[in-house]
């Protein structure tokens, strides 16, 4: 098994050590935040750090990169308050990584990507129409995370959109139905298989799975 320490990290060529640190942690979350700005322009852009922080109240969160260049989605989140977070799935990877290019701030990646905006139920930013699963949110707070100049946005999911079939009794979003990708550091894109869905772990209890039965030997 190959080691690498910290030493070794910081000696890495930029690329290289971006890459390494960017995947090693495992599959991310592949999202598009969408926006639109007070005067009315609207943006798209892929995120990998879209994190679940609770469900009652229902929240999420986002880390966003340094603010010392401009950032179109932080920028209209303050303005506004108001963002999308729409599921990437696997017919529009191309589109979605596109995003990430580097437009200028007048510039729509909808109008550039393919992706089209959609409106809904008068929320102020637009939602990902190619999107399978939709979360409207309002921004409620940040924290600098002060060793990197990053920060991480909270936010409140008022709104979610999807297709009924893919839920199950108990309200759990079966994501393998809806295609939602994954990515692999920054540029891999995954499409995940479901392997087992287990039930609530408890002390002394035996693992019970959702979908296997024990049979006696």
């Amino acid at each position: 098994m190959k080691h690498i320490n910290s030493s070794d990290i910081e000696k890495m060529e930029k690329i290289f050590r971006l890459n390494l640190i960017n995947s090693c942690t495992g599959y991310k979350s592949a999202n598009l935040i969408a926006t639109k700005s007070k005067n009315g322009n609207s943006n798209v852009a892929v995120f990998s750090s879209i994190t679940h922080m609770g469900s009652n109240p229902a929240m999420l969160g986002f880390v966003t990169r340094p603010l010392s260049v401009s950032r179109n989605t932080y920028k209209n989140i303050k303005e506004t308050s108001y963002f999308t977070v729409n599921h990437i799935h696997q017919k529009m990877i191309e589109q979605a990584h596109q995003t990430a290019a580097k437009y200028d701030e007048e510039i729509s990646e909808f109008h550039k990507t393919g992706l089209n905006e959609k409106y809904l139920d008068d929320f102020h930013a637009p939602y990902v129409e190619q999107s399978e699963i939709k979360l409207g949110c309002k921004y409620l707070n940040e924290y600098p995370i002060k060793e990197n100049d990053t920060l991480l946005v909270v936010a409140a999911i008022e709104h979610i959109y999807f297709d009924e079939g893919i839920q199950m009794p108990d309200g759990w979003l079966r994501l393998e139905d809806a295609e939602t990708v994954a990515v692999n550091g920054l540029d891999g894109y995954a499409l995940p298989s479901l392997l087992d869905r287990f039930h609530y772990a408890r002390p002394n209890q035996e693992v019970k799975s959702f979908f296997s039965k024990k049979t006696d030997s």
